[in-house]
């Protein structure tokens, strides 16, 4: 299936903007396995194929493993998460979801209770981030390598 457009030949100057924000989370104190785990859920939310193929790659490189991967759909139910992971997890699905209930008070404060506010800031620009990639990726019609 072809692009309907890539974003980075017709508008290089938005697609900077966008790429620049990766660059600032890229040098962010949150740990790089924990950003991508946040990435996975949210295209898994979003149902974003083409987000979810590099983010899944990119978490692969870093050791994280399968099992791991496969259970962010249901991390809920189980044991495989930190407590510090979990509370980022439910930020993300509260932000990514946000039109349905807002972002309840104790999401946010168990957040707060395993994150200091500048990581709170940086998980939250990581989010914003990959919804941001995510209807980029959708609305242009990108597709994973097959």
């Amino acid at each position: 299936m072809e692009p309907r457009m890539l974003l980075r030949e017709v508008n290089p100057a938005a697609f900077a903007a966008m790429v620049g924000l990766e660059k600032f989370l890229d040098g962010a104190s949150l740990d790089k396995k924990l950003k991508e785990l946040v990435k996975i859920r949210a295209s898994q939310l979003n149902r974003c194929a083409f987000c979810l193929h590099i983010h899944a790659t990119d978490t692969r490189k870093l050791g994280e493993t399968e099992v791991r991967i496969y259970m962010l759909n249901a991390w809920r139910e189980t044991t495989y998460f930190t407590p510090q992971e979990r509370a980022a997890l439910a930020l993300t699905e509260a932000v990514t979801l946000v039109a349905s209930n807002h972002v309840p008070d104790d999401v946010y404060e168990e957040a707060a209770r395993h994150f200091s506010e500048q990581e709170i800031s940086e998980l939250l620009m990581t989010i914003i981030t990959i919804n941001s990639w995510n209807r980029i990726a959708i609305t242009t019609g990108l597709t994973p390598p097959a």
